[in-house]
């Protein structure tokens, strides 16, 4: 005889409601017993019956090493997702302001040399000069970095000077060439010492 289609709604009696209830959970239990054997999957089921009880089931280690090695997962998969986001958020906003920029500058080039028919109002000018100011100190800034390292340059060159000329001094005052190259001694830099003769 064939079942009818069960129509999914809640179970009104309160006795066949448990009853369908632990059979289910047992199949569905077994079913993923089954599917990890089969496929050697992980799996972890949290079942929670009307009156609060839990039931679970990991099929490899323990539920805790199951839910630890889901919360790694998720989190580090949304702080990779988030740090993409934010990313693509700051480089959309520097686009945004560079092509605002270069649409002032344009304009205001246009308008100084007078290849446009819409003259500046004097919002656009302000910001037109503020941009002009900024690059300028921006330049000043760097110029004196250049001068900074172009001293610092002298100041090695000199230095690397004098201690050349130290270690040739050096080299000349302690001209020890031939004395190594003297294989008569066996140990030129040893004092023959009687007490330790055998």
């Amino acid at each position: 005889m064939a079942r009818g289609k069960v129509q999914l709604r809640r179970i009104e009696n309160p006795v066949h409601r448990q009853v369908t209830f632990c059979k289910r959970r047992a199949g569905l239990l077994k079913k993923a017993k089954e599917l990890s054997v089969l496929c050697d999957a992980e799996i972890g089921v949290f079942i929670f019956s009307s009156q609060g009880k839990l039931y679970e089931l990991a099929t490899k280690g323990t539920m805790q090493g199951l839910i630890d090695r889901y919360t790694k997962c998720t989190r580090s998969f949304q702080a990779e997702s988030e740090a993409k986001e934010k990313q693509l958020l700051d480089s959309q906003e520097e686009v945004n302001m560079m092509k605002h920029q270069i649409k002032l500058l344009q304009r205001g080039l246009w308008s100084m040399f007078g290849h446009n028919g819409a003259p500046m109002n004097l919002d656009e000018l302000h910001a037109l000069e503020k941009h002009l100011e900024s690059w300028i100190y921006q330049m000043n800034i760097l110029h004196q970095e250049i001068q900074l390292l172009k001293n610092k340059e002298g100041v090695l060159k000199e230095a690397n000077k004098h201690l050349q000329q130290k270690i040739e001094e050096q080299n000349g005052f302690f001209d020890i060439g031939p004395a190594m190259t003297n294989t008569n001694f066996p140990y030129p830099l040893t004092i023959q010492n009687e007490i330790f003769q055998y």
